[in-house]
């Protein structure tokens, strides 16, 4: 199983490996068939798969979108890493999951000079109803600025009183012992990054905090062609690019703007936001799976909740949102794994839709395999891509 042809002639400079986590999580898996197959090939060796995707890089335990945490993904077998791409003032394309989350994603509340210029300056939970508060944005530093800061665990203290107790607020569940000196990347370094690796690329055009037009000229087409112009500009093969986006008026115009990249335009489906889009009802699907497809877009990926429903039984099976993007020969990719903590208490909102099924870490190897092979899946982003890789490899996937 594979993402799509247009293989890179480059070769990976990374030895890829897969740690001790993924084995962590098949040893807590329950006695079963599955767990008797992950367990055999503990001996297998590691290779790059793109079915395993790097989101924000490796994000569970290196600053997200750190030029650390792509070769994080990279040395964990990911074939593909996710670039989410926003702007500065200055208009230069950057690697940010928002465009306005660099106080908690960087040190820039540490930096003085800096800090003056965000959008919202810090101010203590005492003084905004138990709440910290602040808001501090690529668009409110030059590219010169943003490239001076450095990433950190994406996090914060939103009960702190001061800037210390509020960047002391990385999840339990994550880790700052990778932290100290993440690396911040524009796009174009990013694709410079991935493309030596010999890998594949995702890159998510995020929606603009700021009012577009940007600075009276600068509106949202201009923004998503500037995000495809750098490929080009780079000699990037089409077939290795699978460009993102939330908003469909970005991928339909990928798709009629740019046909050799569109044809692997990829729509992030967030129609769940105000429960406009129930997984298990069809008649809720607007635009049905297969208006979407008629129109062109030939990729979906939801977050894994949509894709996973509970039979009467208690097992995991693929829902109605699943079968009708199968119908539609609609190829599926999802989010996230990787991304909940622990799973002892039924995974969170990644698991929504099956946690009465989730009660231990084992359990995201045995959702990873209904994705797989009863939703079929062609690709699953992950914080930490080893434990998608070891999967992918074990079950012979590309």
């Amino acid at each position: 199983m594979t993402l799509q042809h247009g293989e890179s002639t480059a070769q990976p400079a990374e030895t890829v490996s897969y740690g001790p986590r993924p084995l962590f999580l098949v040893d807590e898996m329950e006695t079963g068939e599955l767990k008797e197959k992950l367990l055999q090939c503990r001996s297998q060796p590691a290779r790059t798969t793109d079915f395993s995707i790097g989101h924000r890089g490796a994000s569970l335990q290196f600053p997200e979108h750190t030029k650390e945490s792509y070769l994080a993904a990279a040395r964990m077998g990911a074939g593909i890493i996710e670039c989410d791409v926003t702007f500065t003032k200055d208009k230069a394309l950057v690697c940010r999951h928002s465009q306005c989350d660099l106080h908690q994603t960087t040190d820039i509340l540490e930096r003085p000079e800096l800090a003056a210029k965000c959008s919202v300056p810090f101010s203590p939970a005492s003084e905004n109803g138990g709440k910290a508060s602040m808001k501090c944005c690529a668009s409110d530093l030059t590219l010169a600025e943003f490239k001076s800061l450095k990433g950190k665990m994406d996090g914060g203290n939103k009960k702190a009183e001061t800037i210390t107790e509020y960047l002391r607020g990385t999840p339990s569940w994550r880790t700052d012992l990778y932290a100290s000196n993440g690396t911040l990347m524009t796009h174009q370094e990013s694709i410079a990054l991935i493309d030596g690796l010999g890998l594949k690329f995702t890159p998510e055009l995020k929606s603009a905090d700021v009012p577009m037009p940007y600075a009276g000229n600068y509106n949202q087409q201009d923004y998503a062609k500037a995000m495809i112009a750098e490929y080009k500009a780079a000699g990037i093969d089409p077939a290795r690019v699978f460009p993102q986006s939330f908003n469909l008026d970005d991928v339909f115009y990928w798709i009629e703007s740019e046909p050799e990249l569109g044809m692997q335009a990829v729509f992030l489906d967030g129609r769940y936001r105000g429960n406009s889009l129930n997984p298990a009802n069809p008649d809720t699907f607007s635009p049905s799976m297969q208006e979407l497809a008629n129109k062109g877009l030939r990729y979906i990926a939801p977050p894994i909740w949509m894709l996973l429903a509970l039979d009467e039984n208690g097992k995991i099976v693929p829902s109605s949102y699943a079968k009708e993007a199968k119908k539609a020969d609609l190829k599926i990719i999802t989010w996230t794994l990787e991304r909940s903590g622990s799973l002892t208490t039924g995974g969170g909102w990644y698991y929504r839709t099956i946690s009465n099924a989730i009660d231990n870490e084992g359990d995201m190897m045995t959702v990873l395999d209904v994705l797989a092979k009863d939703v079929g899946v062609v690709g699953v982003f992950s914080d930490w891509p080893a434990t998608t890789t070891y999967y992918a490899n074990c079950m012979g996937l590309d």
